[in-house]
């Protein structure tokens, strides 16, 4: 119990009981000695407790209060914002099967295979979670995947002739004037809605796929790269690529030693910076060398970001790889699943949920794309086009063929017209592309996420990313 003082003196209650004690040594021989040394160590430990207890106190009471806005203003927000057309029982259901997905043994995906040009179906059950208990979130485990053990049996295809062919052209300058003149060229362009429902068919056609110009004396609309850059990437047949803007991540660097001296010779890894990324990993000591090199990665340095916002500028390399690397080439498009969600209608609410971006532009892609027929995906229908409609998006291998390149492009116009959250899109402009061209199909393969982790390892972003400086 903590001694109070008023007035430099004790309470006459709790005085008596301290002298009761005190008096309890002054028996002894060595009492006063003692009696002594308790004062002085009781004056500072009294004096200092008192100071840390109230500390501790007030801290507390802070962060309580802090903790209470926060909820309380989360639920005002999702009350507010969360205007998606269904009814109050199914967003009930759907959440009440959101946490049964979280705790469940088992679930059920359709694998399609493409490897050879052909597309077979092959119900897998999946068991690698086990049981969880409530609250504790699933963990995920990798599974195995057949990889050769040489590359000395490597043979490069001859051709890609079982792949759909036609000739896409792509937008390279805009030159469009209003009547008020108030025309500003966008990196993405200014596509139409007539526009844009014509680009989904695959036929000979030039679209709008990034890298938009103004007429003549216009600046340029960004991500601009120079020329000897533009060079090495056109000469890369094999690429991986990845990238770091706003120095909104740590750079992670491939082990060496466990990538082989045929990939070294054969691929290019490539790393997309801004100059704010490149200064923050130079003051933390990883500076490109004489070559342009930070270990295995070769450091591309992106000027002029076209996006203020940084997720949406990661789309760039991350869909539009076709157009910095115009002669790679890999399966034509896979993909992984997501780890959780299989549904759309899962995505959205999560995404507001945890606030990832406005709830009105979420709502407003959502209700556009159910207009359009979304439908969602059932995992019992052995002929459903895709295991699942949410895709994990950091892991895509492609070969830039003509469907791969217009299911890119047509992907990442939905990201520049929407939200920069890519999972929402995903399904949406597969399916559509798939319904609108049925006699020319594109072959994606979504594989399972436990081959993904089984692959590679994925690391988070940082909590709080850099704001983009300004001069």
């Amino acid at each position: 119990m903590a001694l109070h003082r008023t007035n430099g003196e004790l309470f006459t209650e709790r005085r008596n009981i301290v002298d009761a004690v005190f008096n309890s040594f002054e028996k002894s021989d060595h009492g006063s000695r003692v009696l002594r040394r308790g004062r002085r160590f009781g004056r500072i430990t009294k004096h200092k407790l008192s100071r840390w207890i109230f500390l501790l106190t007030a801290l507390l009471s802070i962060l309580l209060t802090v903790y209470g806005l926060k909820m309380f203003f989360q639920a005002k927000m999702e009350s507010k914002f969360s205007t998606i057309p269904h009814s109050i029982q199914e967003e009930r259901n759907l959440q009440e099967n959101i946490v049964v997905s979280d705790d469940g043994k088992t679930s059920k995906e359709n694998i399609v295979v493409s490897d050879d040009g052909n597309t077979s179906k092959e119900n897998i059950v999946v068991s690698d979670v086990g049981n969880t208990s409530k609250g504790k979130r699933r963990k995920h485990f990798p599974c195995e995947v057949g990889l050769l053990e040489s590359v000395d049996g490597l043979v490069e295809p001859k051709n890609y002739m079982n792949f759909t062919w036609f000739s896409l052209e792509y937008v390279d300058h805009e030159d469009r004037t209003s009547k008020i003149d108030l025309f500003e060229p966008r990196f993405g362009g200014h596509q139409t809605l007539e526009e844009r429902e014509n680009s989904f068919y695959a036929k000979n056609q030039t679209l709008h796929c990034g890298f938009v110009k103004g007429k003549p004396g216009h600046p340029s609309t960004g991500f601009d790269i120079n020329e000897k850059d533009k060079a090495y990437m056109y000469r890369c047949k094999v690429a991986v690529s990845s990238c770091i803007f706003g120095s909104s991540d740590f750079l992670r660097r491939p082990t060496s030693r466990l990538i082989s001296q045929y990939s070294k010779d054969n691929v290019c890894f490539v790393m997309f910076l801004d100059d704010q990324t490149l200064s923050k990993l130079s003051s933390e000591g990883s500076s490109p060398d004489e070559r342009g090199y930070i270990g295995l990665w070769k450091i591309v340095v992106v000027k002029n970001l076209p996006y203020e916002d940084m997720r949406r500028t990661g789309k760039v390399p991350k869909f539009l790889s076709h157009r910095l690397f115009p002669h790679s080439r890999k399966a034509e498009y896979a993909i992984s699943n997501h780890y959780d969600r299989h549904n759309v209608w899962e995505e959205v609410l999560q995404n507001k949920r945890l606030n990832k971006y406005n709830h009105t532009a979420i709502d407003e892609q959502f209700n556009f794309y159910q207009s359009d027929g979304l439908p969602k995906v059932d995992p019992s229908k052995p002929n459903d086009p895709l295991p699942s409609y949410v895709p994990e998006g950091s892991f895509i291998i492609r070969a830039h063929t003509p469907m791969s390149n217009l299911f890119s492009c047509l992907w990442f116009n939905e990201v520049d017209r929407f939200t920069s959250r890519d999972q929402l899109s995903f399904a949406y402009t597969y399916l559509k592309l798939r319904r609108m061209n049925p006699e020319r199909p594109i072959q994606l393969y979504m594989f399972k996420d436990c081959e993904r982790r089984a692959l590679l390892k994925l690391f988070r972003h940082r909590e709080l990313p850099s704001p983009r400086e300004t001069a």
